[in-house]
C-alpha cells in the first residue's frame, strides 16, 4: 500500500492529477479553480479508496472508478445548483401589483427616459437613434409599440393586433432587449 501512495503522490501528485484530468476531459468548461476543487475532491476519494481496496481487481481500475462515480457526483450537484439559481432570477418585465401596466422594471431607478428619447425630434421628426433602433423593429414590434405609447394595456393591443399572449411577449422582449435599446444610448 506504500508503494502506491508513493507512486500517485510523487512529483506532487501528477499521477492522481493526470487521472482526475482524464476523466474530466470528458466535461470540459471547467476552470483553473474548478481543477482545484476536483483535485481536493480526488484526494479524499483516494483516501477512501485505501482504507476499502480489497485486492480483487487492480487498485487504478478500482480508483479511477471511484473518481468517476464521485467526480460525476459532484458535476451534478453543481449543475442542479446553477439551475436552482436560475429559477431565483426574475425579468424586469416581470409585471408588479394588481394590473399589467407596471413591471419591476418601472420602479428600478435610473436616468434613462426611453419616450424621452422616442420623442426627441430632429429635421424628420425622430433622432438619428431613434430611426435605427426603429429600423431594428419589425413591422408587429413597431405597431405594438405605437399602441403602447398611445395608452394600450397589453390585452388591448394583443386584442387590437389579434395576436397571442406569447407573440406578444416575444415581441415586447424584442423590444425592450438591450441589442436594440443600447442603439438609443
Amino acid at each position: 500500500m506504500e508503494q502506491i501512495l508513493i507512486s500517485y503522490y510523487e512529483d506532487n501528485a501528477k499521477k492522481l492529477h493526470k487521472m482526475v484530468d482524464q476523466i474530466l476531459l470528458k466535461f470540459g468548461g471547467l476552470s483553473n479553480k474548478d481543477l482545484d476543487d476536483f483535485y481536493s475532491l480526488a484526494n479524499e476519494v483516494f483516501v477512501n479508496v485505501m482504507k476499502r481496496y480489497n485486492g480483487l481487481q487492480s487498485f487504478d481500475t478500482f480508483l479511477y472508478s471511484c473518481l468517476c462515480n464521485k467526480i460525476k457526483t459532484e458535476i451534478t450537484r453543481r449543475n442542479r445548483d446553477k439551475r436552482s439559481a436560475d429559477r431565483m432570477c426574475i425579468s424586469i418585465d416581470t409585471p408588479i401589483g394588481d394590473d399589467e401596466t407596471s413591471t419591476l422594471g418601472d420602479i428600478l431607478a435610473d436616468d434613462f427616459d426611453i419616450e424621452k428619447e422616442v420623442f426627441k425630434e430632429t429635421y424628420d421628426g425622430y433622432s438619428k437613434k431613434m430611426m435605427l433602433y426603429l429600423c431594428r423593429l419589425s413591422t408587429i414590434q413597431k405597431e405594438i409599440l405605437r399602441l403602447t405609447i398611445a395608452g394600450y394595456v397589453p390585452g388591448e393591443i394583443r386584442e387590437e393586433l389579434h395576436i397571442n399572449e406569447k407573440q406578444y411577449t416575444d415581441c415586447i422582449a424584442a423590444i425592450q432587449s438591450y441589442r436594440n435599446v443600447s442603439i438609443l444610448f
